[in-house]
Order: C-alpha cells, then sequence, then structure tokens
C-alpha cells in the first residue's frame, strides 16, 4: 500500500527559521531571553523537528500549550525548559516528573500542584504566575494578588520563575492604547509580587507582534509565537515562511463535456473546449479547507498557478491545469513562497495561524537546508 508520505510533505527549510529567529533577536537587548511557542505541533511545523531547530539556534525557552505536547518533547531528547501554559489540573504528576514548568492563572490550580509536590517531596518546584492584564482568557487579576503573595511566602514547595501576561491586540495600532494600559498594569502587578515575595523573577509579556511593535517593553524574556513561523504584524515586513506545503499529482485527465461533471456535488464544470485536470493527494482532512475549491484559490505548478476545480474532498482535489504540460508526478505546492499562506488566509477570511495549525500529523515533516 502506497504511503501518503511518498507524495505529499510539509517542508520545513532551516535557513528561513534561522533567518527570521535572528530578524527577531536582533531586536531585543543581549540579555534578554527568547522564548518560542511550539504548541499545536509547532503551530502545524511538527514540534519535535522544529523545536530542534530551534534549541539549535539558541532559544532559551519553549512554551506549550498542554502537559501531553510537553511530554513528547521531553521523551524526544529536548531538554530546553518548557513552559505549560495550559496546566489544568489533572496533570501534575506528568509535569513533576518530566521537568515541565506550569503555568498558573489562578489560586485553585496552585492549590492543585502544591498538594502534588508535598506528596512527591520536591521543594522549589518551578513556577510561573500569569496574570490576567486584560484579555479575560486565564490569569490572576489584581484583586486576587494579595491572597497569591501571602500564600508563596508560606510554600516551600514552589519557586516563581516568572510572571507573565498576554497582549490582546498588540499588531493592530487602532488599539495601541490598550496595549500600553496592559503593559502598564502588567508592571504594576509583577512588581507588587516581587516585593512582596522579596526576589524578582524574570517578566515576560511580548508576543510577536509585541516584540516587532513595542520592543522596549521586552523586559527580561519575549515570547516568539507566528513571527518565527514567517508572519510579521509589521505592514511591509517579509518574513520567510519556513513551512511548504507540497505534494505531487496522482492521475491527469483530459475531459470533454461529454464526459460529465468534476467531483462531489458536480460544482466542476468542464469547457466546452474540453479540460484536462490533476488529481493531487491533499483534501479538507489535511488542512485544504472546502472553501478554497471550485476555483476559489489557485496552486502552484511549474512556476504556473493552477485554479481549484469542483469541490475539495477528503484526502484529494482537484485542479484545472489545461493549457500546462505538467505530467504525473510533478510537484505542487498549496502554500510557501507562492502562494504565500497570508493568500489562503485573506480569501478564506482568517489568519495564517488557523491554516498552518490544520496540516495534520499524517504529512510528514521533513527539514531541509
Amino acid at each position: 500500500m502506497t504511503d501518503n508520505n511518498d507524495f505529499s510533505r510539509l517542508e520545513l527549510k532551516l535557513s528561513n527559521c534561522l533567518e527570521n529567529y535572528r530578524y527577531f533577536r536582533a531586536k531585543l537587548d543581549p540579555g534578554t531571553k527568547m522564548l518560542v511557542l511550539v504548541k499545536a505541533n509547532a503551530y502545524g511545523h511538527g514540534a519535535v523537528e522544529f523545536a530542534s531547530m530551534l534549541r539549535d539556534a539558541g532559544a532559551d525557552y519553549f512554551a506549550v500549550a498542554y502537559p501531553v505536547e510537553g511530554v513528547e518533547l521531553r521523551r524526544a531528547g529536548i531538554m530546553t525548559p518548557i513552559l505549560v501554559l495550559t496546566t489544568g489540573t489533572d496533570f501534575f504528576n506528568e509535569i513533576v516528573d518530566f521537568g515541565l514548568e506550569p503555568g498558573i492563572p489562578n489560586m485553585d490550580t496552585l492549590k492543585a500542584l502544591v498538594e502534588v509536590l508535598r506528596a512527591k517531596g520536591r521543594k522549589d518546584f518551578p513556577i510561573h504566575i500569569k496574570l490576567d492584564t486584560g484579555m479575560h482568557r486565564l490569569g490572576f487579576m489584581s484583586g486576587e494578588l494579595r491572597e497569591l503573595i501571602d500564600y508563596l511566602r508560606g510554600c516551600e514547595y514552589v519557586r516563581l520563575h516568572s510572571i507573565y501576561s498576554h497582549l490582546s491586540a498588540a499588531d493592530d495600532p487602532e488599539y495601541d492604547e490598550y496595549t500600553l494600559a496592559q503593559i502598564g498594569l502588567f508592571r504594576k502587578n509583577a512588581d507588587l509580587i516581587s516585593e512582596g515575595l522579596g526576589y524578582r523573577p524574570m517578566y515576560h509579556i511580548l508576543n510577536s507582534a509585541g516584540i516587532e511593535r513595542f520592543t522596549r517593553y521586552q523586559f527580561d524574556m519575549v515570547r516568539l509565537g507566528i513571527g518565527i513561523y514567517g508572519v510579521s504584524s509589521v505592514p511591509g515586513v517579509k518574513l520567510s515562511p519556513v513551512a511548504s506545503l507540497k505534494c505531487k499529482i496522482l492521475q491527469i485527465k483530459r475531459l470533454r463535456p461529454e464526459d460529465g461533471c468534476i467531483g462531489y456535488g458536480l460544482w466542476g464544470k468542464v469547457a466546452p473546449e474540453g479540460t484536462t485536470i490533476a488529481t493531487i493527494p491533499l483534501g479538507y482532512a489535511d488542512g485544504i479547507d472546502r472553501h478554497l475549491g471550485r476555483g476559489k484559490c489557485s496552486f502552484l505548478l511549474n512556476g504556473k498557478r493552477v485554479p481549484t476545480i469542483g469541490n475539495i474532498c477528503m484526502d484529494m482535489c482537484m485542479l484545472d491545469i489545461t493549457g500546462t504540460d505538467a505530467k504525473v508526478g510533478d510537484t505542487v505546492t498549496i502554500f510557501g513562497e507562492d502562494p504565500s499562506v497570508d493568500e489562503l488566509a485573506e480569501i478564506l477570511g482568517t489568519i495564517p495561524y488557523e491554516i498552518l495549525t490544520s496540516i495534520p500529523r499524517r504529512i510528514e515533516r521533513v527539514v531541509t537546508r
């Protein structure tokens, strides 16, 4: 049986990754640490592959959403410190056993962790406190800080390594006043905690957009997410796309009007003079949204853009390659340099994050130079 990996792949270009890393690193003071987000399978790029590249590039920290993501990296030999952003309360045994560092957004989570640490006889375990400064998703509110400080001062089981928060709209100049208010509240509340504990942990609030637009507030560490993958929030800045989704043509058919229509729902119509189509082994189960079908977008084939035709299937889709000299086995680029993931996102009315994180694990990740 033919493996899908034989004819479809997500290429990760190491040189582009390093170029993006250097772009953001150059904006920072020499002593500022760089945390890279590799949650959601490294935004669809492949967590182990990507973390290995960034570890070698000099990343100081990684961050994941869930404990299972951190465990995967540890089992793959990634020993860089890993912050778990969404710990919940059920997986602290795994967090402790694999040396992960939990983000703590509330007292219930903190007390649940301490119970596990007490049972294991662990002291001074590294934690990171999340502050809610206006995102209103997770984190301690200002009125909850006194209880937190009093608890931490009397607790020998944990040691605060950092205090952090998340910006809601750092990419949008329209909301710069809101962003600056978030940063101001963050500094105020982080200082309150530090003064209450008698020592100062690391502070970090900047995401990718924040690094580009609010660099002066880099504090001790920044969190680089979508930017490392090649998407900038600043108009005119062109980062290098790290990922290119590619596949090979499975079959070519030359159809006449009397042959009927193409694909599910008979949406693909054959032109009066005939239509040549190519079938490729990627569909909506591989991250090609159904709304990209029926000619809504085009992909790159032998230097020429060719549109989709008919509906996107689960594991395949068809392209109108009329007038090309394509043959079975030729490579089609879904996104990369051309078309860009930004172009597809604009067609879909979404953001690049959604497209990148939709690429499933069944698509092989291949690191290239």
